[in-house]
Formats: C-alpha cells, structure tokens, sequence
C-alpha cells in the first residue's frame, strides 16, 4: 500500500515518526539530565555542609573541655582570682565560637534549600538546629554574671547542657551520613528504571531507523540509483536506453519524461548528425579543391617544360618533312626523326604522368579503406610537390626503411601528408631542409616530417588543431588544413603531435596509423602465387 503512495507522503509519515522518537529521546534524556543535575547540585550542597557541621561540633567540644576545665579548677581549695578570670573568659570565647559555626551551617542550609531527593531533605538538622538553639539559650543564661564559676549547682547545670549540646551537634553530621546511604538506595532504584526507560526507546528508536534505512532504499535510493544509472548510460551515449520504473510515483514521472527527453534527443541527434556529415565532407571537399588549386598552379609550370620540347621536336620534324619531299631521306635524318620522335614521345608521358598525379589528388576517396603502401603514397606526393617553383630553392629529403603498408583511405591521407610537407616547406628560408621520414613503431606506421624553419610557441602549439586557427608567414590560409588533418588521422585510429624547441627552431610534425606487417603482406603474395 505505502507503495504506491506519493513520495510526499511517505517523507511525511516518516517525519512525524522520527519526531515522535526523538521527542521520546529528547525527554528521557532531559529529565535524566535534570535528575542528575538535581542530585549532584544536593550532594555539592550537602558536602559543604558536613565540614560546617564537623566545625560546630568541634566548636561544643572545646566549650565542654572549657567547662571540664573550670571544674578541675574547683577542687583546689585555694582560688587564684586571675586564673577564674582567664578561665571564664576563655568559656565565654569558646561559647561565641560555637554560636558563629552554628550561624555560619545555617547560612549554609539556607542557602542550599530544600531538595526533591532524600539527600536535599534538611528538615532533620532544622529540627536539631532548634533543640541546639534552646541548649544555648540556657548555656547563656547560666553564663550570666560572675558567680557560676564558684556556684558549684551552676558549673553542673552548665556541664550537663554541655554535654547534651554536644550529642545534639554530633547528630548533625549523622544525619548527613544516613542521607547519604539513603540517596545510594535512591540513585540505584532510578538508575535501573532510567535504563530500562533508555533501553526500550532506544530499541524502538534502532527499529524506527532500521525501517527508515530499508524504506529509504526500498522508495527513494533505489530508483535514484537506477535513474543515475539510466542516466550514465544515455550520457555515454546508449540512446536506446529506456529507465523502467513503475510504481514510485514522482520517480516514475521522473523517469518517464527522461525516456521522452532521450527519445527526442535521439532523433535530433540523428537529423544533426546527418547535417553534420554533410558539412564535414563540404569542408572537406573544399580544403581538398584549394588543395588541387595549389597544385595545378604549380603543375601548370611543369607542364610548360614538356610542351615547349614537344613543340621544338614538332617543329624541327615539320621542317624536315618539308625538305624531305623534295628530296629522300638520309640515315642521319631518319637518326634524327627517331630522336625527336622519342623525345616527343618521353615528355607527353610526363605530362601524362603529372596530370594523372593532380587528377588522382582531386578524386573523392571512397569511404573504404585498403591496404595501401604509405612508403609509395607520400613519395607519390613528394614528387607533385618537389619540383614546384616556389619550392625549388628548398631541399626536401625523403627518408623510408621499409615497405609500410596500412589499410586507409589513400586520397585522404595524401591531403594529409600534403599539408604537412607544404607547411614545412611555407616556414622555411631558401636552403631549409624538410625531413620526411617513415617507419614502424608499435605495430603502426609513422609518418615524420621535420623543418628547420621558423618553429612555434607552446601557445600556438596548443591551439594547433583547432579550426580557423592560422600563423603562416606569408598571412594565407584558412586554418583549416591542420583541424581536418586531425580528424582525418583520427578517423583512421591514429594520432597525429607537434614538436617545437620554440620560435626559430623548427617544427616536427608526426602522426601514426594502424598497420599489417610487411611481411604478413608478401606471405600473403607468396600464397596467392
């Protein structure tokens, strides 16, 4: 039944039991607490009184041993007048000191007050303090004038009140004592109710709080738990994911419009995704045709090279075509025809050969990969590169160890490694050096190319790869080569780093792909022969 009933009311019903428990907890302990406080507020009292009593009582003695003196003093049958003297006035000192410790305990007593324990209860020592005050009120009346030091019946009566004022005054720390020995029987008979009071509560309170453990579990930390979970999935992009609650109310409603925030999220995802497809290979393709931009400007250079000879060659053999009809032709003509007939031949094929290099540059690359030979592919885009004009002045060396194959995308990784090579060589002087370097390591192939041109700051490395971020020299570019070389590499598994000493210390640039062994490969060729 709780079940199935809101969050809300659960959280109430379990508040209104929690203060119940602790309002129980709160009281026993409280008057627990004042017990305490009461009982050692009465035995602090109550312990300054028993030195006060004890004064007093010592107080009585020395009056009685002053009496006890002045009796002996009787039975010489010579009086010494100052010796009656000196005795009497040293009964009437002891006699003002048992007064001033009698006022000082009931000082004591009034300021201590009347307690709820048998401890605190001082109605015993105020009686006794009244049949103490009418012992002294006759001790002081017999005391009057001067005769009762030599009036014997006096001196005995005074003797006698004496002695049963000082077994008054030894009663006063007896009642102390018996209170005491009261107040232990006192202390243990509510010692043992407060425990078994404290006992029960707090079972009932381990038990309120066993249930609130299993009930908070069971109705809220459960269904969190797995709508965190739900929800980590969803984030680490399970968008198929659906959170199953039933029955936790406001949970369940919480639950089910994260499975509609999902399903809404999922279907933007997919429309944005194909959007973001399509602007990738827009962007793509257009670094790709500013690429083909660069090198047709150089390779129309080239290209004039070649057409000028075949001219030359075409020309000299018209002229010679000409004479030749008037007349036949020599072997040193036909020598010649063949020679320029070869060289005609020769620099149409390298025209041949640099056009088909730019067109193969400027295909669109298939989105699936095979097993290339990076060793043949970035020679293939050194060579479109190293006789361009502007680079003429600019050595460029190629350094590979053995055939590395990797299954790739070739055209994309060409546009990679084009931009690297073109980089190196835009950063530096006329007679820099550009390193290429290939090699294995790690089971995956590594590209390397290296300059000695105008090297970088950790600034610029560090916003290297990202897109519209550009510091060539000469002020062209639209920062986009390196962040699609980046994700390019990235496509195909691998990683792609820059290196730099600093500014004027050149720049290393390296990035690595997966690989299949060379020699996996010609077992390969060796079996299919």
């Amino acid at each position: 039944m709780l079940n199935r009933r809101p969050l809300r009311h659960k959280l109430i019903i379990g508040g209104i039991v929690l203060a119940v428990l602790v309002v129980a907890l709160f009281t026993t302990t409280f008057t627990g607490g004042l017990s305490y406080r009461q009982v050692a507020r009465d035995i602090s009292a109550r312990s300054v009184e028993l030195p006060l009593a004890i004064d007093f009582s010592l107080a009585v003695t020395d009056l009685r041993h002053a009496l006890n003196q002045a009796k002996h003093s009787e039975d010489f049958v010579f009086h010494n007048s100052a010796l009656d003297e000196l005795l009497t006035q040293e009964f009437r000192i002891k006699f003002s000191a048992a007064q001033e410790a009698l006022r000082r305990y009931e000082d004591q007593l009034d300021r201590s007050g009347a307690g709820d324990s048998d401890i605190g209860d001082d109605s015993d020592e105020r009686n006794t303090i009244g049949e103490i005050h009418g012992s002294l009120q006759k001790l002081s009346d017999l005391n009057r004038g001067s005769d009762w030091f030599s009036n014997k019946m006096k001196l005995d009566q005074l003797s006698s009140e004496a002695d049963h004022l000082h077994g008054l005054a030894k009663k006063l720390p007896s009642f102390l004592i018996e209170d005491m020995q009261q107040l232990k029987d006192e202390v243990r008979s509510q010692y043992r109710t407060w425990i078994t009071v404290s006992v029960l509560v707090m079972f009932l309170t381990a038990c309120a709080i066993a249930f609130a453990v299993y009930a908070s579990w069971r109705w809220l930390f459960s269904p969190l738990k797995i709508l965190m979970d739900g929800s980590r999935r969803v984030a680490n992009g399970d968008f198929d994911h659906r959170i199953q609650l039933e029955g936790h109310a406001e949970l369940a409603i919480l639950a089910d419009a994260m499975n509609a925030m999902t399903h809404r999220f999922q279907a933007i995802e997919s429309n944005l995704n194909e959007q973001v497809k399509d602007r990738t290979n827009q962007v793509v393709r257009s670094e790709q045709l500013a690429s083909v931009g660069f090198l047709a400007a150089g390779v129309a250079h080239e290209i004039n090279n070649p057409l000028a000879s075949i001219a030359f060659c075409a020309e000299s053999l018209r002229s010679r075509l000409s004479e030749g009809e008037e007349a036949q032709f020599r072997d040193c003509d036909v020598t010649v025809l063949q020679t320029y007939l070869g060289m005609i031949e020769e620099e149409a094929f390298r025209c041949k050969e640099i056009t088909e290099r730019l067109l193969d540059f400027s295909r669109l690359g298939d989105v699936e990969k095979t097993e290339t030979d990076i060793r043949e592919l970035v020679q293939g885009v050194i060579d479109m590169v190293r006789h361009l004009g502007k680079y003429r002045e600019k050595n460029l060396i190629f350094e590979d160890d053995q055939v590395a194959l990797a299954p790739v995308n070739g055209p994309e990784i060409k546009q990679v490694v084009l931009n690297l090579i073109t980089n190196a060589l835009d950063s530096i002087d006329p007679g820099g050096t550009v390193l290429v370097k290939i090699g294995e390591e790690r089971g995956q192939v590594k590209v390397t190319v290296k300059d000695d041109g105008c090297g970088m700051s950790d600034e610029v490395r560090r916003h290297l790869f990202e897109p519209f971020f550009t510091r060539r020299r000469d002020g062209q570019g639209t920062g986009l080569g390196l962040s699609i070389s980046y994700r390019i590499v990235s496509d195909h598994g691998g990683q792609i780093d820059a290196k730099s000493e600093g500014p004027g210390l050149g720049s290393e640039f390296s990035f690595t792909l997966p690989c299949r062994e060379a020699s996996k490969h010609n077992e390969r060729k060796r079996q299919a022969a």
